[in-house]
């Protein structure tokens, strides 16, 4: 049987990376209990330990997709990212609103930035990430960050469901959240502008979803370690997903 190699048009493309939100880590046993205010104080500042070693390698992620990248437009564009997550001399940037949170959680910033927390899942699938970036073409690692067509809905959540599950978490830490919404509706039209630019044939559109389900596979792998280090008892239902 011959197999149909005809491109996607852009909009089946585009609905093709989208439905990849299934694999999404919100569908996570770890961030379902989360969303359900079924997670102990002791879990949630696992978490939050956890993926602050995510949050501080975004820049190297950043800077070695540019340091891979030719185009000087797209450079200028990207390089957004790492201020956004780095800060600069007159705004804070990602990471100092995930100390923020880290605090409001009672965590002491000591504690946040001596890594001492980190479980090796989650610094293997993190190190994974930006290995990719600093060795793939520019335009794949691009392509991965598209997990963040997904992301507004997942911030929105905790900002929700938070105060109320979590009330021993002061609300001003929860700032994170709120920004990373506009952010990151502003990143996937970068992102995905490229990901439609350079992955044109069906052998190459293939390619970027095999690219999205890489990323998607990091995230679900920093919660199956999160999971691990943090046992909760999970419903029945959170077994059927992934």
């Amino acid at each position: 049987m011959k197999i149909d190699e005809t491109p996607w048009t852009r909009e089946e493309f585009t609905q093709k990376l989208r439905m990849e939100e299934k694999k999404y880590h919100i569908f996570h046993p770890f961030h379902l209990a989360m969303r359900e205010g079924k997670l102990s104080k002791a879990q949630i500042q696992g978490w939050v330990l956890n993926r602050f070693y995510y949050q501080i390698n975004l820049p190297c992620k950043d800077a070695a997709i540019l340091s891979n990248c030719p185009d000087r437009m797209v450079r200028r564009k990207w390089l957004q990212r790492i201020l956004d997550q780095d800060g600069d001399a007159s705004s804070e940037g990602g990471i100092d609103t995930w100390v923020h949170l880290a605090k409001a959680c009672g965590i002491s910033e000591e504690n946040l930035w001596s890594l001492h927390s980190v479980v090796p899942g989650v610094k293997f699938a993190v190190d994974a990430y930006v290995h990719f970036a600093r060795t793939a073409p520019w335009y794949e690692a691009a392509c991965s960050s598209l997990t963040e067509l997904f992301a507004p809905k997942i911030h929105q959540q905790r900002l929700d469901t938070w105060p109320e599950h979590y009330p021993w978490v002061d609300p001003s830490g929860l700032q994170y959240f709120r920004d990373r919404i506009k952010k990151a509706n502003r990143d996937v039209e970068q992102g995905l502008s490229i990901t439609l630019q350079y992955f044109k044939t069906r052998q190459q559109q293939e390619r970027a979803i095999e690219i999205l389900n890489f990323k998607l596979n990091v995230l679900w792998s920093m919660l199956d370690a999160v999971s691990l280090a943090y046992p909760f008892k999970m419903d029945e239902h959170a077994h059927e997903q992934h």
